[in-house]
Order: C-alpha cells, then structure tokens, then sequence
C-alpha cells in the first residue's frame, strides 16, 4: 500500500468536507440558534487537520485497488469524526459516543439515532444532519472525483471500493465523467423532490432537509415524530415516490432519461423483482393489518403500510407508523425485507435485489444439475451472461454477510442487551436501515444502548455502507504486509536532491 498517496487524498477529502461544514451558517443566523461560531471552528479544525496532511505526505500517481479499500475506509472514518464535531460542540449531546454514532449513522445514511427528541438540536445542526445523509447518499468518494479532478488519479480503484453492488456501471469513459452524471442525477431529483415538498405546505427548510433524508435513503427528519408529523396524503407519497426512485439503480435512472423511454425500466430484471417485492409485500402486510383491525379505512391502510415497506426495501427508515405494534407475520416480512434492501447501483443499503436474483438462479441452475448432471446451464441476468467470478464474488459476500452479522450480534447481545433488541440493532445497522424492533422500535431511539454496543454498530453502519469487503479487507494481515513507509514533503525533497548531485 501506498501510505504516502493515501494520507495525502484523505487530507484533500478532509478539505472537502471543511467546505461543506459552512453550508449551515446561512441557516443558523436565519434561525438565530447561535452555532455559527461551532461551524467555523469545526471548518476551521478540518482544514487545518487536512492541509496538515497534505502539507506532510506526498502524493502518489500510481494508486492500486489496495490503495483505493485503505482511501475508502480512513477517509470515511475521517469524516465521521469531523462530522461528529458539531453535535460534540453545541453542548446538547455531551457524550462524544453518541454524537460518533450520530454523525456515522448520517454519513451511511442508515438513520438510526441516540436522540430521544430531536427537536433539542439547533436548526442548522439538524441541516448539518440530514447534509451528511445528502453526501454519503451517492458517496464521499464519487463526489470528490466529481468535483476535484486531483482525486482522478486512481479513480477507478476508489469508484470500484465505495460503489454499491456487485458490478459498477460506467456511464462515460473517464471515471470522473461517470461521477459528474451520477451526481448531476443525484442533484436533479433531489430539486425536483424539494419543489413538491414546498408544493405540499412544507417549508423551505423541511424540505430540503427531508429531500436530502429520502434521496439519500437515510431517514433522519427535523421532528421526533419522523414523516408522520405532516399527516398528509400528499407529503407522504412525495416521499413514497422519492424513496421509491432513490431505490433504483442511478445508472438506471441515466438511462432512462437519456433515452426518454420509460420501458428502459421494466426492461431491467432488477428493477422488475423490486416493483413485485414492494407490490407484493404491501398487499400482504395490508391485507394482514386490515384482518387484524389495525386499520380500518382501506386509504389509511394503503397508504402507511406502502410508505412502511418503500421505507425499509431502500433502507431509509422514514416512518409513519410504529410497525413494532403490527402483527408478527408483518414485522417478520419487514424484517425480510431490511436484509435485501434496494438495487445495485442505488443509494439504499442491504444486501441489493439482484444479489438476491442471482443467487436464486445460482440455486436453481444447482437444482437443474443434479436432475441433468450432463447439462451445461449459464446464469444470465436479462441478456447478459453473469461471469463466474462474479457469481464466486456473490456466494463470497452472502458467507462474509452471515458471518459478520453473527459475530456482530454476539457482541451486542452480550452487553446485556436483549436477543431481539440486539438482534434487530445489528439488522438496522448492517443493512444502513434506522429503526430495529423492541428497545430500537420506530417509536424509540439507540440512545440506552451501552457505549461499547453503540461503537460495535457503528462499525456494522460502515461495513454495511461499504458492502462488507471494503472494509474487512483492511483487517487481514495481508493487506498491512505490503504497505510501504510514508514518505513526508521534507524526505521527498531531500532524496531528489541527492539523486540530482549523483
């Protein structure tokens, strides 16, 4: 690994995001919540700490795919410390724990909260809340090869380590250009989800703020109360529909407008095992919560129980009834639905419909062998042949997958937190969902957890948001055996000038 190359884009990122910490001044002098001064040290802190680095390391233009897990992994671990700064600094969440948990849980967009009211924050620090699910939505990393073309240098590595799925699309030839559409896609639902909040009565702040939550699939509101504080039909199918989009795969998304055919849609596999999942389980769940009397008027019914399952199939978290107070059989289905999560490609979390696709086929094409042990049988995902490491890259994710969520939830549950409490924390967590069952129901927070727990899901948020191998991968002695001495400014300097006497 290049270490040197490495701390030097880190510093740059930490840069980055020292820009993005001023954002909420215009909010809080609009409020008057007097945080300006917090988000000018916090600036001021990050820039300071990333020239430092900068300043130190010198940069490397030969990065590797090593190189890109090691960027990926500190830089997020980088902002997630920065980004905790300002709930640390404004004096209402004095444990530096829970404002570490916070500010993970915005920037992976899973949405789970220690915050019991969150109407005791400042109006620009909930800005800068739903901000970090906003960035993290697309990705840190995709938006720095977007805008600073000083990232460009080992993009693909750092693209491949952070994107979601198990192919990436490449919407351009350049890695920068691919960046510069997925965002400018981004950007454009998101303008056009704030239009229709304001349409509905919302005001200008609440809709950013939600259209940065549900874009990104992040959950985080500015009331306790999440969507259900506007109790009306049309916030919550804005909401529906905006969830349900940020749900598909972006490069989907570029397709389709490009060629302005909406069929470009349904002509995709994934995409049509995601519209049956949603419609499927919303017509069980409110057929079960109409015979249960949970409900009854059909409209309420229709319209919590979709808005519930678009919520938790793209993890976002958004609620707007307690589902912990439904029948079983539909807190089991939702549970189901917290594990697959939305597309490839998409900026919802889980292990993604068409990993699940493709190991039903896996499974399938297993079971027409033994019948047809002479037959030679090929996966295919539409037209496309599913390559074999692929397929290997999959069953290696799902065996990785089951064997971290068990080692995660032995060490939650051994923390004196009960099974289905801890159990259903480390679900919401791994899969960047929000709200568990019982202690960490929709209706209640992660705030009583114990502090070593809440660090434990914390890690589950980043490996979630990193699709696992990122992230372990940096936890195998091979990866650290290769890694060479940093070289500081100073050393560079003074080698050169030894080779130019020689």
């Amino acid at each position: 690994m290049r270490t040197s190359g490495v701390l030097n884009i880190i510093g740059k990122l930490l840069i980055l995001i020292s820009i993005v910490l001023l954002t909420p001044i215009p909010f809080s002098l609009y409020f008057d919540d007097g945080m300006v001064h917090v988000f000018l040290y916090c600036a001021l802190i990050g820039a300071a700490l990333g020239s430092g680095i900068v300043a130190c390391f010198v940069p490397d233009k030969d990065l590797g795919f090593r190189d890109g897990f090691a960027v990926v992994v500190l830089s997020w671990l980088g902002l997630a410390f920065l980004g905790s700064l300002p709930y640390y600094l404004c004096g209402k969440m004095p444990c530096y724990v829970d404002c570490f948990f916070e500010s993970m849980s915005g920037f992976t967009t899973t949405g789970s909260t220690v915050l019991s009211e969150v109407e005791i924050l400042p109006p620009s620090i909930l800005f800068w809340r739903a901000t970090t699910h906003w960035i993290g939505g697309m990705g840190i990393i995709v938006l720095s090869l977007a805008i600073m073309p000083l990232l460009g240098v080992g993009g693909t590595q750092l693209f491949q380590a952070e994107m979601p799925g198990p192919t990436k699309d490449r919407l351009a030839p350049r890695i920068q250009d691919t960046a510069r559409i997925l965002w400018a896609v981004y950007l454009l639902f998101t303008v056009i989800e704030i239009v229709l909040l304001l349409l509905g009565g919302m005001s200008f702040y609440d809709a950013i703020c939600h259209a940065f939550a549900s874009l990104a699939t992040g959950g985080f509101s500015t009331h306790t109360a999440s969507a259900a504080h506007y109790n009306t039909s049309y916030i919550h199918y804005v909401l529906i529909v905006f969830m349900f989009l940020a749900g598909v795969n972006f490069s989907l998304h570029h397709k389709a407008l490009m060629s302005g055919k909406l069929s470009d849609y349904w002509n995709n596999e994934e995409f049509r095992l995601y519209l049956l999942l949603i419609v499927g389980t919303t017509i069980f769940i409110m057929g079960v919560n109409l015979t249960h009397e949970v409900y009854k008027s059909f409209s309420l019914a229709l319209r919590d129980t979709l808005f519930q399952v678009v919520s938790i199939v793209t993890t976002t978290g958004f609620g707007t009834a307690d589902f912990d107070q439904w029948p079983p059989s539909c807190k089991m289905l939702l549970v189901t639905l917290m594990f697959i999560g939305g597309c490839a490609g998409s900026t919802g979390g889980g292990i993604k419909v068409v990993r699940i696709l493709l190991f039903f086929k896996y499974a399938r094409l297993q079971l027409h062998n033994l019948v047809h042990p002479r037959a030679v049988g090929t996966i295919k995902l539409g037209n496309q042949k599913v390559p074999k490491e692929v397929m290997i890259a999959i069953l290696g994710f799902f065996a990785l997958y089951i064997a971290f969520f068990l080692l995660a939830s032995l060490a939650v549950t051994a923390l004196d937190v009960d099974l289905l409490t801890g159990v259903t924390a480390v679900i919401a967590t791994l899969n960047n969902i929000g709200p568990g069952l019982n202690e960490v129901g929709p209706a209640r927070h992660f705030g009583n957890l114990p502090g070593l727990a809440k660090v434990v899901l914390s890690i589950c948020m980043l490996a979630g948001r990193l699709e696992l191998y990122t992230l372990v991968v940096l936890l195998t002695p091979d990866f650290w055996r290769m890694a060479r001495k940093p070289v500081l400014r100073w050393q560079f300097k003074n080698d050169k000038a030894d080779v130019n006497r020689i």
